[in-house]
């Protein structure tokens, strides 16, 4: 893909945010500036295009600023996981396992039509745990993903090989 901004270059580092030893990819800068955030919207829907989904899943919250207008650009819903007791309605819940404890993450029981191709979007790919759990639950609720989408994605901490469907990331970081 041809890029017609450097998007590395309106992606903030912060050292020790939130706690000592994380360096913090903060893309509110990116956001902010109406060029590079266009620029993140084109490249995404470029990407996930001849897919053909159906549905885009965005993750609590940032993945929700991600989602809504590539759905919006592609002509198709958007859904969202949220974390638990935050969507009204009958909700289908997902457990899993953190580093320190577990986690929950939900849907909406009627969000996702049986066999529905559905791509998942967040702003940053990790260890892979949330995206792994947030791919589950589609899945329990008969979505068919075909695909996941990020921003951003931490090579060394290895998330894509939790993950069993293709993984698009606009920007890698060693760390």
């Amino acid at each position: 893909m041809e890029w017609a901004v450097d998007l590395k270059q309106h992606v903030r580092g912060i050292p020790d945010f939130p706690k000592p030893g994380i360096l913090f990819y903060d893309i509110s800068t990116l956001l902010r500036d109406p060029g590079a955030w266009k620029e993140t919207v084109r490249l995404l829907v470029a990407a996930i295009e001849p897919l053909k989904p159906d549905l885009l899943a965005g993750i609590e919250s940032r993945g929700f600023l991600i989602a809504a207008p590539v759905a919006y650009a592609l002509n198709c819903g958007f859904v969202m996981i949220r974390k638990k007791g935050k969507l009204p309605g009958p909700t289908i819940p997902h457990t899993y396992d953190l580093e320190y404890g577990n986690d929950t993450v939900e849907i909406q029981s009627d969000a996702i039509t049986a066999g529905q191709r559905v791509v998942l979007l967040d702003d940053l790919l990790a260890t892979g745990g949330t995206m792994a759990a947030a791919v589950r639950l589609c899945r329990m609720v008969g979505g068919n993903v075909i695909s996941t989408a990020f921003i951003i994605e931490l090579d060394a901490l290895n998330g894509r090989k939790r993950l069993d469907v293709p993984v698009t990331s606009l920007l890698r970081y060693e760390s």
